[in-house]
């Protein structure tokens, strides 16, 4: 410790031996346009099994419980009057349950090629650009290694 703080101040007070060769300049940057030449959805697919009534090799449509103030209304009817609850047919007897394999494709991303002053290029995305694409165009020098001049 008692070695380091003495080095850093003589870093600090800009003694030659920690001057650095290279000097940090700010990027130029801009924005531009560039023209969309093709976009390209790619889809996650998701598959999903669940369980249907087939009856006779036919699927039946799957029928969803009342809801809400009819379920009270039906429930209160039910309750007052003498009448049993309905029997299943003979078509259910012979039905069975089934699994059935749906599968589902959603967009999560755009592959998108587009072109700036003639050079053609290719970028994936998360929306669709439209006809044209907003782009930021940085500019820096080339400056070779040490090694390299």
């Amino acid at each position: 410790m008692r070695l380091l703080l003495p080095a850093l101040v003589l870093c600090a007070t800009g003694f030659p031996a920690c001057a650095q060769d290279t000097v940090i300049q700010a990027e130029n940057v801009r924005l531009d346009y560039a023209q969309v030449l093709r976009v390209e959805p790619v889809y996650q697919v998701l598959r999903a099994t669940r369980q249907e009534q087939q009856c006779d090799g036919r699927p039946v449509a799957p029928t969803s419980p009342p809801r809400g103030l009819s379920r009270i209304v039906g429930a209160v009817k039910g309750a007052l009057s003498n009448t049993p609850a309905p029997e299943s047919s003979d078509r259910d007897a012979d039905c069975r349950m089934v699994k059935v394999e749906r599968e589902f494709r959603r967009p999560i991303a755009f592959d998108v090629d587009y072109m700036y002053k003639g050079m053609k290029y290719r970028s994936r995305l998360p929306h669709d650009p439209g006809n044209r694409l907003r782009i930021r165009v940085s500019v820096t020098p080339y400056l070779p290694e040490l090694s390299e001049r």
